[in-house]
């Protein structure tokens, strides 16, 4: 039988990366109370859900603009929090909004076979963390290897085979 675990709110609320660049792994993690849930998710699943967020907080401002005009003044730790013990890894995922709140609903679900039913968690935070969390979620995912100028890829620290350069691109 699955679970369902409910961080209503979260008082910490992160996603970062262990390991060098190339063979980071990446968490993502919520606090409430004592109890600290981590999950294994993919660098792409990090840069789709900033995006995502970033597009959520757009249309919050535009369809509640209760808080436009409250100063961003908050300095928030989003540091992981060790040790990292992951619960499970993250398949899907999907965002929610709850006026009465004000709240943010990031809900997750464990990859699975698919015949099985999923362990899912909820993690609820207020709007105005939205913003710094995906700022912050950008700021690690783009921490990784550096870019080739010529294709675009990564580069590798012990080299880079570029395609553009192999002779036969102009």
């Amino acid at each position: 039988m699955a679970h369902h675990i409910e961080l209503n709110p979260v008082s910490h609320y992160t996603i970062g990366a262990i390991g060098k660049p190339g063979k980071r792994t990446f968490y993502l993690q919520g606090k409430r109370d004592e109890q600290v849930i981590s999950l294994l998710i993919e660098k792409e699943q990090a840069r789709l859900l900033a995006g995502s967020l970033f597009s959520l907080w757009d249309e919050l401002m535009n369809t509640h603009p209760i808080l436009a005009d409250q100063p961003g003044t908050a300095v928030y730790d989003m540091r992981l929090i060790e040790p990292i013990e992951p619960l499970f890894r993250v398949g899907n995922m999907g965002l929610g909004y709850d006026e009465l709140t004000d709240r943010v609903v990031l809900m997750v679900y464990e990859l699975v076979e698919e015949d099985e039913e999923p362990n899912r968690v909820s993690f609820w935070c207020a709007r105005s963390y939205i913003q710094p969390l995906s700022e912050h979620i950008m700021e690690v995912v783009n921490r990784g290897r550096p870019i080739c100028g010529n294709c675009g890829k990564p580069i590798d620290p012990d080299g880079h085979f570029c395609p553009q350069s192999n002779g036969h691109a102009k």
